[in-house]
């Protein structure tokens, strides 16, 4: 019964990623073919990442229902070497769009010259670079890999303890220390902008700037610090909870680890359209406008469908992503 409801779970959850980061990736794809900008290249790979997030949890909630379901060595190190990547690839995606915001903030008058399309590029072949070796390093090394005496795919299952350490000390927690970092330097840029508006306000050389600037840069302050709170609980836990784990076996039950802690950490691709992209104003906008281009499309079909013999219609424009303006 409870390996029904997590796998339930584990299938509701695989459809909300999925499901919110094409959407996303849809209309971030419109609006690069729209502006050309480049960093949203980052924003797009951050949703294809999750969408690969999604897609293998789909495979693990399929082995809950298959219960009982006793693959070989091999199948559990590959399953679970895709699940480590692309989950790495979501993390990683998360410190380029950092590092693209960061440097946007720092050097706004030479970041379209810096930012260019060869080296955004090369940066994207890197990051996945990167996640695959990550993940699938136990497959090219078997010393990291060993004998599994759990019934389904685990991590701590088929990969070795040293394996487990050294990705968690050496890859998740610098990156962790440098997305708090560069958030937290963006954090005080904005804090000075904040106070040189407020200077300027009191030496009466505002003119007819509107008081609510501030209020802005203050809401800006705050989206920050929700983006590195939603990041360290989703992730956080099951990283730490995970090193004990390997370090004392008795010390912490892995059940829990594996089929709560991941859980949380799985939630964070769901929340990274949410974050990252529907709060920008032109994501929205490109989304409202998908919609509107959709239910015109369904309307249109549906007027011919139920066309009254003799009678006329009119023509209804179709509307594609890239000239649909409302």
């Amino acid at each position: 019964m409870a390996t029904s409801a997590l796998g339930v779970i584990l299938a509701v959850l695989a459809s909300l990623i999925i499901t919110a980061n094409t959407l996303v990736a849809i209309a971030l794809l419109c609006l690069i073919q729209k502006s050309g900008s480049k960093g949203l290249y980052f924003v797009l790979n951050l949703a294809i990442a999750d969408v690969m997030v999604g897609f293998t949890v789909t495979g693990l909630a399929i082995d809950e229902f298959s219960q009982p379901f006793y693959p070989p060595q091999i199948f559990c190190v590959l399953r679970m070497a895709f699940v480590t990547s692309s989950s790495a690839a979501s993390i990683l995606s998360l410190i380029l769009v950092a590092c693209d915001r960061h440097l946007a903030i720092r050097k706004p008058f030479h970041y379209f010259q810096m930012v260019t399309g060869l080296r955004v590029g090369v940066r994207l072949v890197g990051l996945w670079l990167v996640a695959a070796t990550i993940g699938f390093l136990p497959v090219l090394t078997p010393g990291f890999q060993k004998v599994s005496t759990h019934d389904k795919c685990s991590f701590f299952g088929v990969f070795h303890p040293t394996y487990m350490l050294t990705v968690f000390c050496v890859g998740f927690f610098p990156a962790l220390f440098l997305f708090i970092y560069l958030y937290c330097d963006m954090l005080k840029i904005a804090s000075v902008h904040v106070q040189q508006i407020r200077e300027v306000e009191h030496a009466g050389l505002a003119g007819g700037c509107p008081p609510s600037r501030t209020t802005s840069d203050m809401k800006a302050m705050r989206t920050v610090a929700v983006l590195i709170g939603c990041f360290m609980l989703s992730w956080l836990p099951f990283f730490i909870a995970s090193i004990v784990q390997t370090l004392c076996p008795e010390c912490f039950p892995y059940r829990v680890i594996e089929h709560y802690l991941w859980l949380l950490g799985l939630c964070n691709s769901l929340l990274n359209p949410l974050l990252y992209s529907y709060w920008q104003k032109d994501v929205r906008l490109q989304l409202s406008q998908l919609a509107a281009g959709v239910k015109r499309r369904v309307l249109f079909h549906l007027g011919n469908g139920h066309r009254f013999p003799g009678r006329g219609t009119k023509s209804v424009p179709t509307v594609s992503c890239l000239r649909l303006q409302d």
